[in-house]
Formats: structure tokens, sequence, C-alpha cells
């Protein structure tokens, strides 16, 4: 139980490795950085959950991945300005005993999610 991501690049048909992404806690007042790591050669998390179930907490939450910069990274050559430079993701948990999983397939024009398992 607990929260995840894996994020896969559509435009090169692999986990997108090296990306950077933040969690923060959203909700009453301002976002709260609650992680911040860069995706591993799965591209997922290289310490496992996002939130283990311990930590995870019924609330809103927002994923940010930094689209761009990993596609610049790979040397991908991009209009300016970038069609997609983050992608934000708002999404709730509303029962923190169940297993979150938040995927996000990329292409530098395109993204798609869901709730995983």
């Amino acid at each position: 139980m607990g929260l995840s991501t894996h994020v896969l690049d559509t435009m090169h048909g692999t986990p997108a490795a090296g990306m950077t992404v933040a969690l923060f806690a959203t909700g009453a007042g301002p976002a709260r950085l609650l992680k911040q790591l860069v995706l591993n050669q799965d591209g997922r998390n290289p310490d496992g959950l996002l939130l283990d179930a311990d930590t995870l907490q019924r609330g809103t939450y927002r994923l940010v991945f930094e689209v761009a910069a990993y596609y610049k990274a790979r040397g991908v050559s991009l209009p300016e300005p970038n069609f997609l430079d983050q992608v934000s993701l708002d999404f709730g948990v509303a029962d923190p005993a169940q297993h979150y999983h938040v995927p996000l397939l990329v292409s530098p024009w395109s993204y798609s999610t869901y709730r995983g398992s």
C-alpha cells in the first residue's frame, strides 16, 4: 500500500529514466513539497514508494513531472516555448488504506494518466 508512480516515454518507447519528479501535498494553504526525486532506469522512484502506507494520508496531492528538461537532456529539439514544460497531476486520496499508483505516459506533445494498481 502507499503511493507510487511510473513514467513511460512514448516517443522513445522506454521508461523515462532521469526525469525529475516532485510530489506536493495540496489543499489548505500553499502546496507543500514532500519529495523530489530523479526516476531510475525503470522510470520509477529509486527508493520504491513515494509515500508508504504509514505516511499516505487522506487528502489532495500534486505530482510535477519535468517533461521538457527530460527531453532536452535526451537531445530532442523542442520549440520555444515548449508545448509541454512541466506536467502537473492533481489527484485525491480518499482511502489511504488502498494503494494509489499514478503512472504517466508522455511525449513532448501529449500525456496520459490513470489510477493504476
